[in-house]
């Protein structure tokens, strides 16, 4: 019986392939496939030298560099479980993840851990630091290792961190047969090869953005590593290392829709959108400076990885469409006792297939809540496989097959490919002398696909321009970039509330959206 297929076995399966292919390019350093399974091989040592055990978890929190790639594929290859956290986190966010998950290990930088106000011998709680600039980085192994753990392809690789409708951000475990299987669907519709040349711009603590690596390793082909500067910065990038593959979000397109794309850049086989729906405009400018180009709409959720893509030929009969199924999914559309509902007829999407993940991390109950037998297979359908994840997005079906999104079924922001919780906003806003009450949420935009509101209530007395500085320079420090509001209104009446007494942001986004609020201060961070 053929063994199943790991995370790290798609770099070291194509090292014996095509040892001396090229499989990854960061800053200076372009690594072959053999190389780059040896770097890998020589760090899973390491972690299973430091104690690392099968299941154990090993969180990296890195820039988009070679470093981390090392890092995430070892911590697979020991058989313990690779937590890539977003290089935008701020503080309070990465204590949240490593209080949450609690590694055995933090792979970072210097100056990584100086945010975090630690020194360099200064681990979390219970993790070890291993510091990319230190000497146990780079030191050799000092003894032969054992043969390292093989966990079966159920078993969790990796989680995924990624905002809910509430509370602090959730870990998503995604298993080994959930990564390679994704790998396979996507690389079967983008008709991937060794030959392509792939761009990876998104962060590696976004499925989608680690999902570039996963493809390209799968097929061979060689990935070049950046963070997003500016635009042109980008497209000199494509033109200088002949790219063929770039994904990207709503919020990144509609910025290089704006730009004029030098000749050399236009060799893009294809470009591919996710994390929210690219605005028809964005998508005909770039459809009218790449005409070579395959631009594939896809619509996916971190808890499934992707679910649907629209493919180029349909993009005339149906741009506002997010495509049908893509291989190894199954999609259906209920409504809210759980009941299929017919073409025509808005419901929730539903995903089913070996691409679905494992659950929450350490939250048995919101797993259960939204991962739940397939509707379809009726009560009692048994097994894994047979799970499927209620997306909480509502979506409405033609008789093909092919899905519209119509909007979210609770109350997270999805804004510029990332999913923000409201309460991550308004905890560090509570912070702030002088805020009684706050309410965030998302509204339209053209670019982002949603912006971040803050309505914030205050008591009397207080000096409005003062607390909206004060605000802004606040959430500007403790938030992300992508969580900090694009707009932020100081009330001089109250918020509105539940019969319980929570602020109800539904009915505040409602009033705000409605009339012109009364409202003391208003301005835009």
């Amino acid at each position: 019986m053929q063994a199943a297929v790991l995370l790290h076995d798609l770099p070291t399966g194509t090292a014996e392939r095509t040892p001396r292919a090229r499989a990854l390019k960061g800053g200076e350093r372009v690594l072959d496939y053999a190389t780059l399974t040896d770097e890998i091989a020589r760090m899973a040592h390491r972690f299973s030298d430091f104690g690392v055990g099968p299941g154990e978890r090993v969180a990296v929190w890195l820039e988009k560099r070679v470093e981390a790639v090392i890092a995430i594929f070892a911590a697979s290859m020991c058989g313990a479980i690779a937590v890539p956290m977003h290089p935008g986190l701020k503080a309070r966010q990465v204590a949240h993840i490593l209080s949450d998950c609690e590694p055995s290990v933090l792979v970072t930088g210097r100056a990584r851990l100086a945010a975090l106000g630690l020194g360099e011998r200064e681990a979390p709680a219970g993790a070890r630091l291993l510091v990319i600039e230190g000497e146990e980085w780079h030191a050799p192994i000092p003894t032969p290792a054992a043969q390292l753990p093989r966990p079966v392809e159920t078993a969790p690789a990796m989680i995924f961190y990624t905002s809910g409708s509430s509370g602090p951000p959730k870990g998503v475990v995604v298993s080994h047969r959930n990564l390679v299987a994704g790998a396979g669907s996507v690389a079967e519709y983008l008709a991937n090869t060794a030959e392509d040349r792939i761009l990876a711009v998104l962060p590696l603590g976004f499925d989608y953005g680690f999902s570039q690596l996963t493809t390209a390793f799968l097929v061979g082909a060689e990935v070049v590593l950046k963070d997003f500067l500016m635009p042109h910065d980008l497209l000199a990038t494509v033109a200088r290392e002949r790219i063929t593959g770039l994904a990207g979000v709503p919020a990144l397109w509609a910025r290089l829709a704006g730009c004029d794309w030098p000749e050399e850049a236009r060799g893009l086989r294809y470009i591919t959108n996710s994390g929210g729906r690219m605005p028809r405009a964005v998508l005909e400018r770039l459809r009218s400076l790449l005409p070579g180009t395959r631009i594939h709409l896809m619509y996916g959720l971190t808890e499934a990885f992707r679910s649907t893509q629209l493919p180029p030929e349909e993009l005339d009969r149906r741009p506002e469409s997010i495509g049908r199924a893509i291989p190894n999914v199954e999609i259906a559309v209920v409504d809210d006792n759980g009941r299929p509902v017919p073409p025509g007829v808005p419901g929730e999407l539903v995903h089913r297939g070996p691409l679905v993940a494992l659950g929450y991390w350490r939250d048995p109950v919101r797993t259960a809540e939204r991962f739940r037998p397939w509707p379809l297979d009726g009560e009692g359908a048994a097994g894994r496989r047979d799970i499927a994840v209620f997306s909480g997005d509502r979506v409405v079906a033609d008789h093909q097959g092919f899905l519209t999104f119509l909007g979210r079924a609770d109350a997270m922001i999805k804004s510029g490919g990332y999913r923000i919780s409201p309460e991550e906003v308004e905890e560090p806003a509570y912070e702030v002398a002088g805020v009684s009450a706050a309410a965030a949420f998302g509204v339209s935009d053209e670019e982002l696909g949603e912006r971040v509101v803050l309505l914030v209530e205050t008591d009397d007395g207080v000096d409005l321009a003062a607390l909206h500085e004060a605000l802004t320079v606040h959430l500007a420090r403790e938030l992300p970039a992508y969580m900090v509001p694009r707009e932020i209104v100081i009330l001089n009446e109250a918020l509105p509330r539940t019969p319980n007494g929570k602020i109800d942001r539904r009915s505040a986004r409602e009033a705000w959206l409605g009339p012109t609020p009364e409202a003391g201060a208003r301005g835009t961070s």
